[in-house]
């Protein structure tokens, strides 16, 4: 049960899925001209076509605003400033990949930010799984997507030195 009233509820999902929505537009920012750039890359016959991304990145992050507002709402609790400090950590490093691959086209900098990204998206799905279960639970899809994307980006990057060097 949350000590917080049914509208302070509402007002923090609403905030939570703001906060997710403002990463996928700092992101978007730098993916602009994404589809483009991505249809030059040399890719493995593995890779998803470019209208992918967006509706399952719409999807992960709704569902990681969700997430973040079930670790929240239960109330102040141990773990729950350190869990929603690194859910804010992932949401950061999330954003600064497009810009590092889409915008800057820097393959190596991109795959060291997903390999961060995917170190503490875990440690935060952990640490929601110990305030609440469906808060992690919620993230495991994402952590899926960005482990997929680990590999993508390792590869697309081994493919094209001359574009992402």
């Amino acid at each position: 049960m949350s000590p917080y009233s049914r509208r302070h509820q509402l007002l923090g999902l609403v905030a939570w899925l703001l906060l997710a929505g403002l990463a996928a537009a700092v992101g978007a920012v730098a993916s602009a001209d994404a589809a483009r750039f991505y249809t030059q890359l040399q890719q493995p016959s593995w890779a998803p076509p470019a209208a992918v991304f967006g509706p399952v990145w719409s999807l992960l992050y709704l569902l990681m605003g969700i997430a973040a507002w079930l670790a929240w709402r239960g109330g102040p609790r141990p773990g729950r400033r350190q869990a929603l400090s690194l859910f804010s950590a992932q949401l950061a490093v999330n954003a600064l990949w497009s810009w590092l691959f889409f915008a800057w086209h820097r393959g190596a900098l991109a795959l060291a930010d997903v390999l961060l990204l995917w170190i503490l998206l875990a440690a935060t799905l952990v640490a929601f799984w110990r305030l609440r279960p469906l808060a992690g639970l919620l993230l495991l899809p994402y952590l899926a997507w960005v482990s997929f994307a680990v590999l993508l980006n390792a590869v697309v990057w081994h493919l094209n030195p001359q574009l992402l060097g």
